[in-house]
């Protein structure tokens, strides 16, 4: 058996929600819900001591609120002293290849406690903006820096998804799902459906999740249905199957050598074994040759699965990253389950606190883990489908002890086609790759976005001129020609107006 001091197990979890009705009287700092969180990992693992004992402290970024240094504010609050403090960046994918890390070093005997926390407090700052209330001033919040965090552009996307309007995710993700639909020969009526019943699903687990943000349980049709309280965002997607950001959720993990557990009075069956896990980094996706799958996910999870030495079939629990519903029908696809994968609830239902929803599902699976001979996977997807990881949890100790590979590998393209800035196509015509149109707010498209091959094979993307709603109307999943099911293949063009590139219709209502 492995050396029990090498062993990399998860000893306590702590999850909580708060100020879930907005309001400003019950607004609460970020940093005030990670500290409560950590202190109930400790509870949790029946050993507060463990806390003081922490050779490591790593927080996640939080993206509702600037800290200099959340790591260092967290261990102050709790009177750690950790001789390894971290802080991340950004990246849904971080808590999946955080932990993986962390039993890296156990295993490799570098510490025997560390710490991984997160949090976001998106709901209070927004109810404190809506009273007129400066959460510094007026409720003693930290000031170090404090205010929204700033945004680095190269966070945003490559210069030429930049150009061409791609730099949020409600724009970028439905692209890969309009793409999936026409590879799979899909009709959009089948593919939103698809969505619908996925969402369904996770809103009955939510419903049992005590700290999920909308615990209510919704029917496909609510789901699927677009209307007042669900507008459309960006096609395909209603507002119904968008991650829910403006939460106030926080969850710590306490990661420990099994003889570390074990001294300072862990309960056998409150420990969960780190088996291990992988991760991939892709290339943006305008440099990617196929818009309609992911190599990164796909590899990561056959990687973290191989080195975890299990296969899909014997996964007890899988919880899969879903900010959108293309990420699980990509990995569900890949592991040709149709299984309902979240132990949480997903995005939508249990909440999606930015980068910290895949360590809420961590703590998730760790609970449903104990006590038990079971095996669970946790998928964490960040930036456009560009950074995966996983990590497989274990309620029994594996022979084999530790098996992971924190260093994610790298995705090539070889076969992607040449990209071409759309400044440079004026007249150039070009057939659909995959397209969304966003809706405004009122209902009603606004605009399109598009990304396209040209006669020479080149990739270009960009967008309709903004105001131009006819055009955006025209590239709607509800105006498509007769006898098509998709936008895929239909022929566009690039125009300069005023020195820029926009889209226009080369031959509306006809098809390649």
């Amino acid at each position: 058996m492995p050396d029990e001091s090498r062993t990399p197990v998860v000893a306590g979890v702590g999850q909580l929600r708060a100020n879930r009705e907005r309001s400003a009287a019950g607004a609460r700092e970020p940093l005030e819900l990670v500290v409560e969180a950590l202190r109930l990992a400790a509870a949790d693992a029946g050993a507060p001591g463990l806390l003081q004992q922490a050779d490591a402290l790593h927080a996640i970024r939080v993206a509702s609120w600037a800290y200099a240094d959340l790591a260092a504010a967290v261990a102050g609050r709790v009177g750690v002293r950790p001789r390894l403090s971290t802080n991340t960046g950004l990246g849904g994918h971080l808590p999946a290849r955080l932990l993986d890390q962390v039993a890296a070093r156990i295993a490799a005997g570098e510490t025997q406690v560390e710490l991984v926390v997160g949090g976001e407090a998106q709901a209070s700052v927004q109810a404190l903006a809506r009273a007129g209330v400066d959460p510094v001033a007026g409720r003693g919040w930290s000031a170090d820096p404090g205010g929204p965090p700033p945004l680095d552009l190269d966070d945003l996307g490559s210069e030429e998804m930049l150009a061409a309007g791609l730099f949020l995710p409600t724009r970028v993700y439905p692209l890969f799902e309009n793409r999936l639909q026409a590879d799979l020969g899909l009709t959009p009526h089948a593919n939103a459906q698809w969505s619908a019943r996925l969402y369904a699903d996770y809103s009955e687990v939510a419903a049992r999740h005590p700290v999920a943000w909308n615990p209510e349980r919704r029917t496909a049709a609510e789901i699927a249905t677009v209307g007042p309280g669900n507008r459309m965002v960006c096609e395909p997607y209603p507002l119904a199957v968008n991650a829910m950001p403006q939460v106030d959720q926080a969850v710590a993990v306490v990661v420990t050598s099994l003889a570390a557990a074990r001294a300072a009075g862990v309960p056998e069956d409150r420990v969960v074994h780190v088996r291990g896990g992988a991760g991939a980094d892709d290339v943006d996706p305008l440099r990617r040759a196929d818009l309609g799958r992911s190599e990164a996910l796909a590899g990561t999870l056959d990687r973290a699965l191989a080195r975890a030495a299990v296969t899909a079939d014997e996964l007890d629990l899988v919880d899969v990253y879903s900010c959108f519903p293309v990420v699980p029908k990509l990995a569900g696809l890949h592991l040709r389950t149709e299984a309902v994968l979240t132990v949480a609830g997903g995005h939508s239902s249990f909440g999606g606190p930015l980068n910290t929803y895949s360590l809420h599902a961590v703590a998730s699976v760790a609970e449903r883990l104990r006590g038990t001979g079971g095996t669970g996977l946790v998928h964490a997807n960040g930036g456009f489908l560009t950074k995966q990881h996983a990590v497989v949890l274990t309620g029994r100790p594996h022979p084999g002890g530790y098996a992971g590979d924190p260093e994610p590998g790298a995705v090539t393209h070889p076969d992607a086609p040449p990209l071409l800035p759309a400044a440079r196509c004026d007249g150039v015509d070009l057939v659909v790759e995959t397209a969304t149109v966003e809706h405004g707010r009122g209902g009603g498209p606004e605009q399109a976005f598009v990304v396209g091959r040209a006669a020479d094979g080149a990739r270009v993307a960009a967008a309709t001129a903004p105001g131009d709603t006819a055009t955006a109307a025209a590239l709607s999943l509800s105006n498509l020609p007769a006898g098509a099911t998709t936008q895929v293949g239909r022929p566009v063009r690039v125009e300069l107006r005023d020195g820029a590139p926009v889209i226009t219709l080369r031959s509306p209502g006809s098809t390649a």
